[in-house]
C-alpha cells in the first residue's frame, strides 16, 4: 500500500512538472511591481471596499498599458500590489497609475499672468465640426473660487471648482478620424447625469469669444491638466453640447491620443492613491540570479547526494533518489497551487533539500543504535525500528519549522512570502520522501537475498566513526554546565558590542527611499559618482561599487523625474548604462515593515516556546527559546560587525535560523524525554550527557547536509543570495552550538533552581545533615 501511494505521487508529480509551468517572480523574470495605498479623504473612507473599487480601474488603466500578463491583488484592507512582467522603466507606468486623484472637469476663467492663449495651438471640443456660431459674453466667476494650474504647455490656467467629475464619464475611446482628416481624436461619453452637466459646462464657455482662454474647458487629474480642449465655435451660447458625447481633436499623435483616453476613462476613482513601493528588475539580473542559483543547486545537491552515500552507503544512496523525488514533488506542489517562484524561494527550494536529508539521517542513525542493540540483529528489523522511534523527532522538528515558515508568510511581503511557500512545500514534501518514498525503497533493498548476506552494504551494521569515537571517549559534556553558558554570554557580550559600536546598518525595507543598481560601460569611482550626485542635488546619496562595472545609488525618497535625473549623472560618467535594479520604500511603508520585523520575531519565539512546553516541559521549552534567543542576537551581532545590510531577506533567514536552530534542540529534548522514561533515578545532567552523546552523530551530520548546500549557495548562488546564505550558514553553526552547548546546560541550571526551590518551600532546615546532592533525579 504504502509503495502505491509512493508511485501514484511520484507519477503525479512528474505528470505536473511536465505539463504545468511554474510562475516565476518578477526578481527572476525581470519587470516591475508597484505598491500602491488607498487614502482617506474628508469624504470617503479608504476601506476594503473602496480599495476593490480603485482596483478594478487599475486594472482598466493596466490592461490599457498593454503589458503582457500583469497581475494585480488587493493586500490587506488598503494595499494594492501591481506586478508589470516585462517593464523596466517604470515611469509611465507609474506616471499612469500615480495620477489617481478623482478626475475633475473645470470651467477656464483665463490666464495666470492675464495674456491671452493662442487657441490655434489647443485642442478642441465640439458637438459637430460644422455649423458655426457667434457666442455671447458672460459673467466673470469669483476669484475666491480659482485654482491656478499650467496646461499641456506649461501656462498657468485659473480655474473654477469643478463641474464634473470622473464618476460622470461613461467611457473615452482614441479614434482616428480619417474622413475628416482631424486625425487621432478622443471621443468622451457621459452618462445622464453627466450629459446635462457636461450641457451646461459647454454652453457657458461658448459664450465668450472665440480665441478666449475662457472658451477652454480643463480636464484634471491628479492636480495636473491632462487637457484643455476649446470649445469649438459650432456649438452654441446657452446650448453647449448637449447628446451626451463630445470629441477632443487637437494635434495627437496615437500614443497621446490613447493615453488621454486612458487616463479619462480610469480616472474616477474612489480614494486616491499613493506609492508606498517599488522595485524593478532587469531580465538581465533575474536571468543571471536563475543561472547562478541553478549551478547552487546542482553542486550542493550532488554533495549532499555524495555525502550521505559513503556515510550511510547503500540506504544512503537510496536516500539520494527520494532526494530527487523530492525536488519532482515539491516543483509539482508550486505548479499545482499557482504559487509565485521568487528569487528567495528558489533559495528556500535548495535549502529544503538540505533540510530533507535531515529525516533520512534521523531515521538511519535510529536504525544504527537499534542495530547494534539487538540480540540477532537484522538491518530489515533495524530499518522498522528507526522508522517508528524516529517519527516523533521528526515530526516536532518539521512542525517548527512549519511555524516559522507561516509566520514568514504572514508577517511579509513580497518576495520573503515566495520563501515561506517554498519552505513549507519543502517541508511537507521531505516529510513525504523521508517517510514513504525512503522507506519504501530501502525495505525492499534490505529484503534481497544479496543485501541480506552483506549487512555492512546497507550502512545500518555500523555505528559510524563519530558515534564510535563518543562511546569510545565517553566525554561528560554537561560536568560543568555553567561554564557553558559562560561561554555563551561572552558570545553574546562580542555581539551586543558589535550592535552598539557599529550600530545595524537596516536595508531599505526598514528605512524607506530609493536605491538603483546599475552597470556602466566603463568602471565608475564611486567617490566621483559621489561627487557628481552631490553637485546635481543629491548630497546625501550612498554609492558603491558591485563587481567590474557594477554601481548601486541609495536615496531619500525620489521622484521618478529626480531618478532619472539620477541615472543621467551616472550615464555621463559611466557612458551606456543599463538600470538592472531599482526599489523605491515609502517612509511609512519602512517603518511598519521595522514594526513588524519586531512583531515576527517575538512571535516566533513566543510560538516556539509554547509548542516546546506543549511537547515537552516548560523547562525545556524555556531553555530551547533561551537559546533561539541567544541565536538570534549572535547573528544579528556578527551582520553588524560586517557591516552588512538588515533586511527583508535577512529577516527570513532570521527566521528561518529558528526553525532550522529549533530542530536540534528538539531532536536533543526528545531523546532525552524518552531516556527519562526508562530511567527516572538518573541526575538530569547525567541524563542530558547521554542524550547529548546519542543524538551529536544526527547532528553532525545533517548539519552537514545543510553546510553543502548553503557553502554552495554562498559561493555560486550570486550577489543576490550570498548574505542570505551566509546568514544562514552563521545561524546553522550557532544554532548547532547552543542546542547543546547553551539549551542543555540551562535546561539543568534551571531544573536545579526548581528543584532547590521546592526544598526550601517544604521548610527543609540547612543544619547539620548531609550534604545535598549535585541534581536531584528528574522528571518526566
Amino acid at each position: 500500500m504504502r509503495a502505491l501511494f509512493a508511485l501514484a505521487v511520484i507519477a503525479l508529480s512528474v505528470y505536473i512538472t511536465a505539463t504545468v509551468p511554474v510562475r516565476l517572480g518578477l526578481d527572476l523574470r525581470g519587470g516591475t511591481q508597484i505598491v500602491l495605498e488607498t487614502r482617506s479623504t474628508p469624504t470617503a473612507k479608504a476601506d476594503r471596499e473602496a480599495t476593490d473599487r480603485a482596483l478594478e480601474v487599475l486594472r482598466g488603466r493596466v490592461d490599457a498599458l498593454g503589458v503582457a500578463e500583469p497581475t494585480l491583488v488587493r493586500s490587506g484592507s488598503n494595499r494594492i500590489i501591481v506586478e508589470l512582467p516585462g517593464v523596466q522603466d517604470p515611469k509611465k507606468a507609474a506616471d499612469v497609475l500615480g495620477r489617481t486623484a478623482q478626475l475633475t472637469f473645470h470651467p477656464v476663467v483665463g490666464v495666470a499672468d492675464g495674456t491671452e492663449d493662442p487657441a490655434t495651438s489647443k485642442p478642441e471640443a465640439s458637438k459637430d465640426p460644422k455649423d458655426p456660431k457667434e457666442p455671447d459674453a458672460s459673467k466673470e466667476p469669483d476669484a475666491s473660487e480659482e485654482l491656478v494650474l499650467p496646461d499641456e504647455s506649461g501656462q498657468k490656467l485659473r480655474l473654477q471648482d469643478s463641474a464634473m467629475t470622473g464618476k460622470d464619464v461613461k467611457g473615452a475611446q482614441a479614434r482616428f478620424e480619417q474622413e475628416t482628416g482631424a486625425g487621432w481624436t478622443v471621443t468622451v461619453d457621459f452618462d445622464k447625469a453627466g450629459r446635462s452637466a457636461w450641457a451646461k459646462l459647454t454652453s457657458a464657455a461658448a459664450c465668450r469669444e472665440v480665441g478666449d482662454p475662457a472658451r477652454r474647458v480643463a480636464i484634471v487629474l491628479d492636480d495636473r491638466v491632462i487637457s484643455s480642449p476649446q470649445v469649438a465655435p459650432s456649438v452654441a451660447c446657452g446650448t453647449g453640447i448637449a447628446d451626451g458625447s463630445t470629441q477632443i481633436t487637437g494635434s495627437f499623435d496615437d500614443a497621446e491620443a490613447r493615453e488621454l483616453a486612458l487616463l479619462i476613462n480610469g480616472g474616477a476613482l474612489p480614494v486616491p492613491v499613493e506609492t508606498v513601493e517599488q522595485h524593478t528588475i532587469g531580465p538581465t539580473l533575474g536571468a543571471s540570479a536563475i543561472e547562478a542559483t541553478a549551478w547552487a543547486a546542482v553542486i550542493g545537491t550532488a554533495l549532499t547526494i555524495l555525502f550521505i552515500s559513503i556515510v550511510y552507503r547503500l540506504t544512503g544512496f537510496l536516500a539520494a533518489v527520494a532526494l530527487l523525488c523530492y525536488g519532482v514533488i515539491s516543483y509539482a506542489a508550486l505548479a499545482v497551487l499557482g504559487a509565485t517562484l521568487t528569487l528567495p524561494g528558489l533559495a528556500g527550494f535548495v535549502l529544503a533539500i538540505g533540510m530533507a536529508v535531515d529525516a533520512n539521517v534521523l531515521v538511519f542513525e535510529r536504525a544504527r543504535e537499534e542495530y547494534a542493540g539487538m540480540h540477532r540483529p537484522s538491518p530489515r528489523s533495524a530499518l522498522t525500528a528507526g522508522f517508528r522511534n524516529a517519527f516523533s523527532a521528526i515530526a516536532d522538528s518539521n512542525i517548527t519549522t512549519l511555524i516559522a515558515a507561516g509566520l514568514l508568510f504572514f508577517l511579509s511581503t513580497g518576495p520573503v512570502r515566495g520563501f515561506a511557500v517554498t519552505l513549507a512545500i519543502g517541508v511537507a514534501a521531505s516529510m513525504i520522501s523521508a517517510l514513504v518514498i525512503t522507506r519504501v525503497l530501502a525495505e525492499f533493498a534490505v529484503d534481497r537475498a544479496w543485501v541480506r548476506r552483506r549487512h555492512l552494504l546497507t550502512g545500518l551494521a555500523t555505528t559510524g566513526r563519530v558515534r564510535d569515537l563518543l562511546v569510545r571517549r565517553d566525554p561528560d559534556l554537561m560536568r560543568h554546565p555553567r561554564r557553558w553558558l559562560a561561554a555563551s554570554a561572552v558570545l553574546l557580550v562580542l555581539a551586543g558590542s558589535g550592535i552598539a559600536a557599529r550600530g545595524l546598518n537596516f536595508g531599505l525595507e526598514f528605512t524607506g527611499g530609493r536605491l538603483i543598481e546599475y552597470t556602466t560601460a566603463t568602471p565608475v569611482n564611486p567617490d566621483r559618482a559621489r561627487t557628481a550626485l552631490a553637485d546635481a542635488g543629491f548630497p546625501g546619496a550612498l554609492v558603491q561599487s558591485s563587481n567590474d562595472n557594477g554601481l548601486t545609488v541609495r536615496t531619500e525618497d525620489l521622484t521618478n523625474a529626480e531618478a532619472a535625473k539620477v541615472t543621467g549623472t551616472i550615464s555621463e560618467l559611466g557612458g551606456r548604462t543599463e538600470k538592472i535594479r531599482d526599489e523605491l520604500i515609502g517612509p511609512s511603508l519602512g517603518e511598519e515593515l521595522r514594526r513588524n520585523a519586531l512583531i515576527a520575531l517575538g512571535v516566533a519565539l513566543g510560538a516556539q516556546l509554547l509548542y516546546l512546553a506543549a511537547r515537552f516541559r516548560w523547562l525545556f521549552g524555556t531553555a530551547a527559546v533561551a537559546a533561539l534567543a541567544h541565536d538570534v542576537v549572535i547573528l544579528v551581532g556578527v551582520f553588524a560587525w560586517l557591516g552588512k545590510p538588515i533586511d527583508g531577506v535577512f529577516l527570513a533567514s532570521l527566521l528561518t535560523v529558528i526553525g532550522y536552530s529549533v530542530n536540534d534542540s528538539v531532536v536533543l529534548f526528545d531523546r532525552i524525554r524518552e531516556l527519562l522514561g526508562r530511567d527516572r533515578r538518573t541526575p538530569l545532567e547525567q541524563i542530558t550527557n547521554k542524550g547529548i552523546l546519542q543524538t551529536l552523530p544526527r547532528t553532525i551530520n545533517t548539519g552537514m547536509g545543510a553546510v553543502l548546500i548553503l557553502i554552495s549557495l554562498t559561493v555560486f548562488g550570486g550577489d543576490s543570495l550570498t548574505d542570505f546564505a551566509l546568514a544562514l550558514l552563521i545561524g546553522l553553526v550557532i544554532g548547532t552550538y547552543s542546542s547543546v552547548f547553551t539549551a542543555s546546560p540551562l535546561a539543568i541550571e534551571l531544573h536545579r533552581h526548581e528543584r532547590g526551590g521546592r526544598r526550601r518551600g517544604s521548610g527543609g532546615g540547612s543544619g547539620g545533615g548531609k550534604p545535598a546532592r549535585r541534581s536531584a533525579p528528574a522528571r518526566v
